[in-house]
């Protein structure tokens, strides 16, 4: 029989069963004992104490059952570190339900801050990505782009620091991976062998003990063509980027494409649907173009957010807004998809106006009253990180985000379907 493999030599845990067995034998003598006792009309102090003396060694001893049984699985296991992991396990899973759609490195950010606060996020990733080692691993292998999903999987990761640094190990110039990044190469592989790219996601997710989900918007290999101001067209995001001409409207080709189902369900059960930061025309919209996908975040019950971007894009976002952002979103989408509007009020360092003047990228303009003034209401803080660039403080705008919820659902306004 299997249970008695645990009584061979060498597994280190016969002395503890025996001592539970020993201590299960002492709380009933000390309980039979108390009984005898207290009909004798007398104080059970004896019983009492063979009792107490019983519950003593059994959890002695089936903490240290336990404990030989992690150091076991996990060389690395630390009482306290298990107790802290548990916990924070059991209070995450109890999160809310929170929706982050977009692209790029924004939607990364953003998941590093929620994560602290709830494992019961979604994020949806757009795959219409050409560029970089993206774009020639969906030519060689006619794959969807992997970075994007690649960059969500790290943020969202409970794995190993070394784990994460391998997902994200880029090889340099000099061999025939240069520019390739290991992670895309990973799920590249994993998309070879299980069939199909979500498959491949969900087997990776278990890989790096994502806190969450990842989930491509679409199955559908698509990608982006721009109408200009001037009229003139341009097809794929790389090029997109790259052009100076203002753009009218974005588009997907196919149009027709239709989104994942977990997509679908993500969003009819969030209780928090949040848009960006992220490239306004190829990280947001284009999620926003997949058919039925407007229509599923209006129907949804959940409050829905958009986090502007702190600065103008080159070739994206000329001289743009944060009214401007919205009112494009708006333009495309034909249906309101947002309650309120994350924008950034705090002061850029010079030295950082400067370098971001050289790339043609600017302060995004909070014009608060316009926007509110088509009914979405402003939320505005100090949201900038400044390290080598000017980031989004992903700590601020999660605990933004949560604050708001608490606010809500204290004001008894249900967000859930």
């Amino acid at each position: 029989m299997r249970i008695l493999k645990w009584l061979f030599p060498g597994m280190k845990v016969k002395r503890w069963i025996v001592l539970n067995a020993v201590s299960l034998c002492i709380i009933v003598l000390g309980t039979i004992k108390a009984v005898a006792e207290f009909s004798a009309n007398a104080f059970p102090v004896f019983g009492v104490l063979i009792l107490i003396l019983g519950i003593f060694l059994l959890i002695f001893s089936v903490k240290k059952m336990l404990k030989s049984f992690f150091t076991i699985l996990n060389p690395r296991y630390e009482e306290k570190k298990l107790v802290e992991i548990v916990y924070k396990k059991r209070k995450l899973s109890r999160g809310q339900k929170i929706v982050v759609i977009g692209g790029g490195t924004g939607l990364s950010m953003l998941l590093q801050g929620l994560k602290a606060y709830t494992s019961n996020l979604t994020a949806i990733v757009t795959v219409a990505d050409d560029g970089g080692s993206s774009g020639r691993l969906r030519k060689q292998f006619n794959i969807l782009p992997p970075g994007d999903i690649r960059n969500c999987l790290v943020a969202l990761a409970e794995a190993e620091p070394l784990m994460q640094q391998l997902f994200q190990f880029r090889f340099q110039k000099g061999t025939e991976l240069a520019g390739h990044n290991f992670g895309n190469l990973f799920i590249t592989v994993m998309t070879e062998l299980m069939g199909s790219f979500d498959e491949a996601i969900k087997e990776s997710s278990k890989v790096l003990a994502i806190s969450g989900r990842v989930i491509p918007m679409t199955l559908k290999k698509v990608s982006l063509m721009a109408e200009h101001t001037n009229g003139k067209k341009t097809y794929g995001e790389t090029n997109i980027s790259n052009s100076k001409v203002p753009i009218n409207s974005i588009h997907l080709v196919p149009e027709n494409c239709l989104p994942t189902n977990d997509a679908l369900v993500a969003i009819a059960e969030a209780e928090a649907i949040v848009l960006g930061p992220g490239s306004l025309y190829t990280s947001i919209l284009p999620n926003l173009m997949v058919k039925n996908i407007p229509e599923a975040i209006m129907a949804s019950q959940a409050v829905k957010i958009y986090v502007c971007n702190v600065m103008t894009q080159a070739g994206e976002t000329d001289n743009y807004t944060a009214y401007q952002h919205l009112k494009t979103i708006k333009e495309h989408v034909n249906c309101k998809i947002i309650d309120y509007c994350l924008l950034n009020n705090g002061t850029i360092p010079e030295n950082y106006l400067k370098k971001y003047k050289e790339e043609n990228a600017y302060p995004v303009i909070a014009d608060i009253e316009r926007i509110e003034a088509i009914g979405i209401t402003v939320i505005a803080d100090n949201l900038i990180s400044t390290t080598d660039y000017v980031r989004h403080n992903s700590e601020k705008i999660a605990s933004l985000i949560m604050e708001l919820l608490s606010t809500l659902k204290n004001k008894g306004i249900n967000f859930i379907s």
